[in-house]
């Protein structure tokens, strides 16, 4: 997959491509719907996404709680799994977001990209102050010479398929709901940072990574599915995850950490994958450390249990 972030240098190449316009934050079964209207609407173009970093979200309200479900880096090796040949991850800034509707479309879409199709959902706004609308955007199409498809908006058990309401599945602790929406659980990416090595004395030595710029789920230990994506340890895992602040050692930052069962080595600086898969209970400060380890035994147990009937 190619990626492209400046519409203003483009190569030949890459121009010509029906696509998909949005944030496609999580690629839930909305966005892959959408990605399949425009896979089809023109089957000899190539498949692209057309999205923007930062998210105008983060652009606009910098000072806001996180709110991303994934990192620009896992949502492109998710719509490279899809089949995405061309990534327009376009620099959101001051020049871009200042683009009337009528500027976007000819100045992004038509001569920039040169797209010969475009999928957006019903929602779909753009240009400056969000001003264009769906039917904006069929009138320039028709006058600039590009397919407009209009995604209907997806539902799954009766509710909209949102990233919006995966991230409030999340946050009570639903992730097997979030999954439903999404298509694939809901995964946390990173690079497995040094800690405090209190897993390793307790008898769990557990994989810590951040969750900096991600919405954080609801604190707690998670039944969890990992993918070890590089180096002499690379494969499939069970473990169980618990996310929080470590109350019993006064930290106050939040991360996940994860133990993966039936497993030694050294995961320093590899890449991992976490699938939430079940909430198993919340963040609790122990009156022992002996209390503590009786629990992560029993919180492992029960993972055990319910990843073995997956």
């Amino acid at each position: 997959m190619r990626i492209v972030r400046d519409y203003q240098y483009v190569r030949p190449e890459d121009r010509g491509a029906s696509v998909a316009i949005g944030n496609f934050d999580g690629v839930h079964l909305g966005h892959q719907a959408v990605i399949d209207l425009a896979r089809n609407a023109a089957p000899a173009a190539p498949l692209g996404v057309l999205t923007f970093e930062p998210h105008p979200r983060e652009y606009f309200a910098p000072e806001a709680p996180p709110f991303r479900l994934m990192s620009a880096e896992t949502r492109a090796a998710r719509l490279e799994k899809l089949g995405v040949e061309h990534l327009y991850q376009l620099n959101f800034n001051t020049a871009l977001a200042s683009l009337t509707p009528r500027a976007f479309a000819a100045n992004v879409i038509r001569d920039g990209l040169g797209l010969v199709h475009v999928v957006v959902g019903a929602d779909f706004c753009f240009g400056q102050g969000r001003a264009g609308s769906v039917a904006d955007l069929q009138a320039f199409g028709e006058e600039m010479g590009f397919g407009v498809t209009v995604a209907e908006l997806l539902e799954t058990g009766g509710q909209e398929v949102s990233s919006t309401a995966i991230r409030a599945a999340l946050t009570e602790g639903r992730p097997r709901d979030a999954a439903l929406q999404l298509g694939h659980w809901h995964r946390i990416d990173g690079q497995v940072i040094g800690g405090e090595q209190r897993g390793r004395v307790l008898g769990f030595p557990t994989a810590n990574m951040s969750i900096d710029g991600l919405h954080p789920p609801r604190l707690g230990v998670y039944a969890a599915l990992v993918e070890v994506r590089d180096g002499p340890h690379k494969g499939s895992y069970q473990g169980a995850a618990s996310i929080g602040v470590r109350p019993m050692f006064g930290e106050n930052s939040a991360n996940i950490e994860t133990f993966l069962f039936d497993f030694t080595g050294d995961l320093y600086g590899s890449t991992l994958s976490v699938a939430l898969v079940d909430y198993l209970r919340p963040e609790e400060k122990f009156d022992s450390l002996d209390a503590l380890i009786a629990q992560m035994d029993a919180d492992c147990a029960r993972a055990r249990q319910i990843l073995s009937a997956l």
